[in-house]
């Protein structure tokens, strides 16, 4: 097997076609959407392109939009949609990713746990009744989507009451590929670093997104006591300027920030890091030993542009590190992770929210 360059099988152990063999834990979102008129968004103050966090004056929405328009439910928040893309780029079998969140015991939760199951995820949730399950109502007028997100739930996962249940950390052993988002950051610490130590005590590969600027801005003592079980690294532009700012980087270009977050302390030596940099309807760049190569990404028609939300080309660089994921459960060389990402970018954002087709038509 040839291990240079950007041909480097970067998994070495049988995991084609191996349920359980990706596992992700994070903040589990039902996201519900709707066709609503303007007289809606004005109740609840809301512009029809934007993505906030709910507020108090927010919270009867979520029942409201349910009640008085068609909607649809799907399996949503940042990590879980990462592990049904991958499963959506693989197909068969089914259940190749499990996910582990908090949820709330509720109808929302019910509905949560159909579509996680509809999208053939393994999702074993922590289930709570503290806070309802969390939500993201994305409002629809014209072409625009107004995002509200009700987190709730999300933020109340529980190392000692969920993970380190004998039944769900055998579901942890068995994985080989782990990924979760920085989002995940602000909720467990705990549970990301023993999954986390977990990995590289293995040899087993893992995975953390840099999510969002205040992730790097404002939690970054948590970042970075996870930093060094990172085995590949991923962001956008925006979260990279922000990480090589509070990493006295000195520099903005975006090759050298790859560069020196690839080069940063690591214990398992065994595997460099590979860091991932996406920029949009720009190249992607990617970091591993002291080389960096670039990847465009397919062009397309900004009239072909369905979900308009982050501009668009936010959304396409959003949603490549997901299917960068199903590429490392195949074992797919990382040139080849990253042409499946691209596709899959391309596919998504002519369609509204985290939706796809039946099946790819990747070769």
């Amino acid at each position: 097997m040839v291990t240079s360059d950007f041909s480097l099988y970067i998994y070495s152990h049988s995991l084609c076609f191996s349920p359980n063999s990706l596992f992700g834990m994070g903040n589990p979102l039902l996201d519900i959407s709707a066709v609503v008129d303007k007289d809606f968004l004005d109740k609840y103050t809301l512009k029809p392109n934007d993505q906030i966090l709910a507020e108090d004056k927010h919270k009867a929405l979520f029942e409201e939009i349910v009640k008085k328009f068609k909607v649809e439910y799907h399996a949503g928040g940042a990590t879980q949609n990462s592990i049904k893309l991958a499963q959506w780029m693989i197909q068969e079998p089914h259940n190749v990713g499990t996910f582990f969140g908090c949820i709330g015991k509720d109808k929302f939760g019910e509905i949560l746990k159909q579509k996680a199951e509809d999208a053939h995820i393994d999702a074993h949730y922590y289930e709570q009744d503290e806070e309802p399950t969390g939500t993201c109502a994305a409002c629809i007028t014209g072409d625009n989507r107004s995002l509200v997100a009700n987190l709730a739930a999300a933020n109340c996962y529980k190392k000692d009451k969920h993970l380190d249940l004998e039944e769900n950390w055998k579901l942890v052993e068995k994985a080989k590929v782990y990924y979760i988002a920085g989002f995940f950051l602000t909720v467990s610490l705990e549970s990301i670093l023993k999954v986390a130590k977990h990995a590289s005590e293995n040899n087993k590969l893992f995975c953390l997104n840099l999510s969002a600027p205040f992730i790097c801005q404002f939690f970054k003592d948590n970042l970075m006591q996870v930093m060094p079980y990172v085995d590949v690294l991923f962001g956008n532009e925006t979260e990279a300027a922000a990480f090589a700012k509070e990493q006295d980087f000195d520099t903005t270009d975006i090759k050298e920030i790859a560069k020196k977050a690839q080069a940063l302390p690591k214990v398992n030596t065994k595997r460099p890091r590979i860091v991932v940099l996406t920029q949009g309807k720009d190249e992607t760049t990617m970091a591993l030993h002291d080389k960096v190569q670039t990847f465009p990404v397919l062009k397309i028609d900004p009239k072909d542009i369905v979900d308009t939300n982050g501009a668009g080309d936010a959304f396409v660089g959003g949603k490549i590190f997901q299917c960068f994921l199903s590429g490392l459960v195949q074992e797919k060389p990382l040139n080849q992770c990253v042409k499946a990402a691209h596709y899959a970018a391309n596919v998504i954002i002519r369609r509204a929210g985290c939706t796809f087709p039946e099946k790819p038509d990747f070769k």
